[in-house]
């Protein structure tokens, strides 16, 4: 079965408030990065405080310069307030002492990230308990991103980059558009 996006703000408010009222605020931090900022899991879960912070400036950066594992292309992608704000909240809660530590790392040891397998498990049961229609997994923040950049009307061909897909067509299937989304534009045209 194809892993879906998360298709509401209502699903994606549940999930965010799920992880806040656990006091689990790496994986909320994770939740948020991921559906900001359309990483691959491999991506996300490399991400260490030096790529999203500047010590010598105390300051955040306004971008995340990466090589993507997957593709080896390189990407820019522009840091927004919701990922800053679950950045600052998570250093309050377990503050780092290097800049080389992992942002989603594990509780004793800093110097390693958590897991694929882990952060599948963080979303793929969060999504459970909160009864989140469809085949949620990591991949799904991905999705999600692109969903709702297409639900605001975000050219596709702009997704398509972002994806680095090769053709239009690779990001509809991707982007898992359903008979539902469909109804919903010819219900709103009434011309």
């Amino acid at each position: 079965m194809m892993t879906t996006p998360i298709r509401t703000k209502e699903e994606i408010e549940q999930m965010k408030t799920y992880f806040l009222s656990k006091n689990r605020i790496r994986d909320y931090t994770l939740f948020v990065t991921g559906i900001n900022t359309a990483l691959r899991i491999g991506d996300l879960l490399k991400l260490r405080w030096m790529d999203i912070y500047d010590g010598s400036k105390n300051t955040y950066r306004r971008h995340i310069d990466i090589f993507e594992q997957k593709t080896r292309k390189h990407a820019e992608i522009a840091l927004n307030e919701s990922c800053i704000k679950s950045f600052k909240l998570l250093r309050q809660y377990s503050p780092f002492i290097y800049e080389t530590e992992y942002i989603f790392c594990h509780k004793y040891n800093h110097f390693q990230h958590i897991s694929r397998n882990r952060a599948y498990h963080i979303i793929k049961d969060a999504a459970l308990i909160n009864h989140i229609d469809g085949n949620i997994s990591c991949h799904s923040l991905r999705k999600t991103f692109g969903y709702h950049a297409w639900k605001k009307g975000t050219p596709s061909a702009l997704i398509m980059n972002i994806y680095n897909h090769s053709s239009i067509e690779i990001t509809k299937r991707y982007l898992s558009i359903s008979q539902d989304d469909k109804d919903e534009l010819y219900h709103s045209m009434n011309l």
